[in-house]
């Protein structure tokens, strides 16, 4: 079946849910496994609700985002040429070689089974392009600059999160907030997935095609547990021995039952990769806890009554001095002041603090540098393509002017919503600014080498996801 015809039966499939007509050459199985998932598309999101055992789980995803797995490897596989002078399967091979007998069965599975679909439905696809989608974050901005002298700046830092709960909220639960910063190429976590295994938590999470993790992160769990994280900035460190991150990100998702075992999976067997500032709540105690996670240090701050909040600089001391090249004061930084300016919104709202306030936190455009509104990189809703002259080290590929980098959605959950399976998301920049990619290339020709990969995000409403198909 050509191409075009299988993706618009999938497409039919999306909207027609179980009834659905299916492509001539699936199986009975693949039917059946089909049949009980479901996609759609709402406000910019592209909502994928799967089920069942590892394989048929994978298969499922695969078919029905092969339209997006495809582009995603397109321009992935473009971006990691520009990026390296390297093709895509220099990547693949040193990934498989590094990761692949590291990866959990019941997730190599998975992984094989997203490929498969995502063949059944016309797209050239292997279970190595899968796994290197998934290790991406660990391989371009940790592994590559670590094993490769003189290698191009690789942003790894971006996001604004809290979590908050006790005396900073207004009910005394837990509130969760999050915004992905990335480059804007190639900008596709526009995907919500709800995910129900056959053993283990049921999972509702941002993610993206092909990914069995979140990686942005956003998540909560049918057990209780929440969290999100944002990247420690300037970092190096990397243990090609260590676990994958993806790998065990999605094990404490599945499996853990408590902050403590969520916080166990996440420091036993840690390579480095992705190191992160993990925000996890249980809903259930109301404890909310923040794991900075490095490679040779890590700590864990746990409370009932208070807020933790993350924007690219680690507050752990021997983390920031031995494994970073980070500042801590420089408020012409955006790391540094967006943890400032979240320290003054938790004095403003303190006791406050519901998803609606969230949502406005996330949207600020105050930049504490400036002393003023404006929309740039040291603001929590960041907009570095609006930056003329932004601050960074050597090392950071986002300090230039005017690049096509910031933050592309809102996502907030309160404990309420989370007991439900239910979320709110905003794809886009919380604020409502658009980006237009045709104006912006045309203001901005050193950027041409974008065209055909860099897409616009035109303003969308906020939107509430839940688990189970609609």
């Amino acid at each position: 079946m050509p191409m075009q015809k299988k993706i618009a039966s999938l497409m039919l499939i999306a909207v027609v849910g179980a009834s659905a007509l299916f492509a001539a050459d699936l199986t009975k199985d693949e039917q059946s496994w089909v049949a009980k998932a479901s996609r759609e598309t709402r406000n910019g999101w592209v909502y994928l609700h799967i089920e069942g055992q590892p394989f048929a789980r994978g298969f499922q995803h695969g078919y029905l985002l092969a339209k997006e797995i495809a582009e995603s490897l397109r321009v992935e596989k473009h971006m990691t040429w520009w990026d390296t002078g390297r093709e895509w399967p220099y990547f693949v091979e040193r990934t498989l070689k590094m990761f692949a007998p590291k990866i959990d069965p019941e997730f190599r599975e998975e992984m094989e089974g997203i490929a498969a679909g995502a063949r059944k439905a016309g797209v050239d696809v292997s279970y190595g392009d899968i796994v290197l989608l998934n290790a991406s974050s660990e391989i371009m901005g940790y592994w590559y600059p670590s094993h490769q002298e003189n290698s191009p700046p690789l942003k790894t830092g971006g996001c604004s999160a809290f979590i908050a709960t006790g005396k900073a909220t207004a009910d005394g639960r837990i509130v969760m907030a999050h915004n992905t910063w990335s480059f804007f190429v190639p900008a596709d976590t526009n995907v919500i997935i709800d995910l129900r295994p056959d053993k283990g938590s049921r999972i509702l999470m941002q993610a993206f095609p092909g990914g069995i993790h979140s990686d942005t992160d956003f998540f909560i769990c049918s057990s209780g547990l929440v969290g999100t994280e944002t990247t420690i900035d300037y970092f190096k460190g990397f243990d090609p021995d260590g676990m994958p991150e993806f790998v065990r990100i999605r094990r404490a998702m599945q499996y853990a039952r408590s902050l403590d075992e969520a916080l166990k999976i996440m420091i036993d067997g840690n390579n480095g990769g992705y190191a992160n500032t993990w925000l996890f709540g249980d809903v259930r105690s109301n404890e909310i806890a923040r794991l900075e996670l490095g490679l040779k240090f890590h700590s864990v701050e746990r409370t009932r009554d208070g807020f933790y909040s993350g924007s690219n600089i680690t507050e752990n001391i021997p983390l920031l001095r031995q494994e970073t090249d980070a500042d801590f004061d420089n408020i012409k930084h955006s790391d540094i002041a967006r943890r400032v300016r979240w320290l003054d919104l938790f004095d403003k709202w303190m006791g406050k603090i519901d998803a609606e306030r969230g949502k406005i936190m996330l949207g600020d455009h105050y930049d504490v540098y400036a002393g003023k509104e404006m929309p740039g990189d040291r603001t929590i809703c960041g907009h570095w393509e609006l930056a003329a002259d932004p601050a960074g080290g050597a090392s950071d590929a986002w300090a230039k002017p005017f690049c096509p980098a910031g933050a592309l959605d809102g996502k907030v959950v309160d404990a309420k919503m989370a007991g439900e399976m239910t979320f709110w998301a905003k794809w886009g920049s919380s604020c409502d600014i658009p980006f237009d990619a045709e104006k912006f290339l045309k203001e901005h020709r050193q950027y041409d080498y974008l065209k055909g990969y860099l897409k616009s995000r035109p303003a969308q409403p906020w939107t509430v996801f839940k688990s189970g198909p609609r």
